[in-house]
């Protein structure tokens, strides 16, 4: 029997353009393998660099037919283009987030940004407001959420097979910052006016605020900050403790360090609640182990025995084969597609697409906010200003 052409051609690609992220940028790399794996946009236009030189010599390093020299040039240009660009990744330091999504989101272009969303509180605000007024698909790029076994973590949470939250255990620790640092990423991201008044909690602990917050479902009420820069004149912290309350009686624990020797990137959340707990390890990714009270601890894997479809639903390769970080990343892209086809064609983002957005970047920026006017007050309690 034929097979009908019109059902299976695959959708046109998304029309994607850049800014940030040209020679010498990790993340931009990132974004733009993520945007690939699942052949989903097509990067058409990019202001790499606010060096001009730089900008249009990383454009024609990547083969992007049309460079531009400044981001506000190229957000004019392409809305006015009928081939213009459907989306925009911004992939800056985190102090240009917020004026480089107002020139893109003021024409109504769609927005996947790095996280956190900005560098300030008020900033963040003033940005959420301007994209809920502009109607456009806003996605941030919480990658961690991507993960099949985080999926499946969620799931089991909401549906019960832990019962009553008690526990949430967070902590996302690395080494790189141990000694003072000089290259590209440790300079912009130990700088206050660029990174944010947060130095690890801006980078990870936004991270590990996330993660916690997407798996269980939980909204904070109340925490307590410790946080502390251990390299002589570093400006921003390099580890944080941070108490967590949350309403409806759970409590919780968050730690971020980037000053903890023999730790790469050991993101890692463990849950409990009156029926059993959960146990996750970025650096071991494919294993959720699951621990019903009173019964022997179990360990399902993604794609195996025990895996339900939200985790099927973000799954590429077969069980077995390492999957995790830069699938995670394509995930929230993928997810993001779906929302802004649907966005185009004026019908409802198809049911269970799931990234991070306004709500998640606003909530990430408060919890820095709060944690930096806790640890000022020799960690007293504090709400997140929402």
């Amino acid at each position: 029997m034929p097979i009908d052409a019109a059902h299976t051609a695959r959708p046109e690609r998304l029309r994607l353009g850049m800014v940030g992220g040209g020679r010498d940028a990790f993340i931009g790399a990132v974004h733009r393998i993520a945007a690939r794996i699942d052949d989903q946009y097509e990067l058409v236009a990019g202001a790499f660099s606010s060096n001009p030189e730089k900008a249009l010599a990383s454009a024609a390093d990547l083969g992007v037919p049309r460079a531009y020299t400044s981001f506000a040039e190229m957000a004019a240009k392409e809305a006015r283009r009928k081939d213009g660009i459907d989306v925009v990744a911004i992939v800056t330091p985190n102090h240009m987030h917020a004026p480089v999504a107002m020139q893109f989101l003021k024409r109504g272009i769609h927005v996947i940004c790095d996280k956190p969303l900005t560098a300030t509180l008020a900033e963040a605000k003033k940005l959420a407001k301007a994209a809920e007024d502009s109607g456009v698909v806003f996605a941030l790029t919480h990658n961690y959420t991507g993960y099949p076994m985080i999926r499946q973590a969620k799931a089991m949470i909401a549906a019960g097979e832990l019962g009553e939250l008690r526990v949430v255990n967070v902590e996302y620790v690395q080494d790189w910052l141990t000694e003072p640092v000089n290259n590209k990423q440790a300079e912009w991201r130990t700088d206050p006016a660029r990174s944010g008044a947060g130095g690890s909690t801006g980078d990870i602990g936004t991270h590990a605020f996330n993660l916690a917050n997407f798996v269980t479902g939980l909204t904070l009420h109340k925490l307590a900050a410790d946080l502390t820069a251990f390299v002589p004149g570093r400006r921003v912290d390099d580890n944080g403790h941070v108490l967590l309350r949350y309403k409806g009686g759970a409590k919780g624990m968050l730690w971020c360090s980037q000053v903890a020797p023999g730790n790469e990137n050991g993101l890692r959340l463990r849950i409990y609640g009156t029926k059993g707990g959960l146990e996750w390890a970025q650096e071991d990714p494919n294993y959720l182990w699951f621990t019903p009270l009173g019964q022997p601890k179990r360990r399902i894997t993604r794609g195996g025995a025990g895996s339900g479809p939200e985790a099927a639903r973000v799954t590429r390769v077969p069980p077995g084969h390492p999957e995790g970080y830069l699938e995670g990343f394509a995930n929230i892209y993928s997810e993001a597609a779906r929302a802004i086809r649907a966005a185009k064609a004026g019908e409802p983002v198809p049911e269970g697409t799931t990234f991070p957005g306004l709500k998640e970047g606003l909530e990430g920026v408060a919890f820095v906010d709060a944690c930096v006017r806790s640890s000022a007050r020799n960690g007293a309690w504090v709400s997140l200003n929402l």
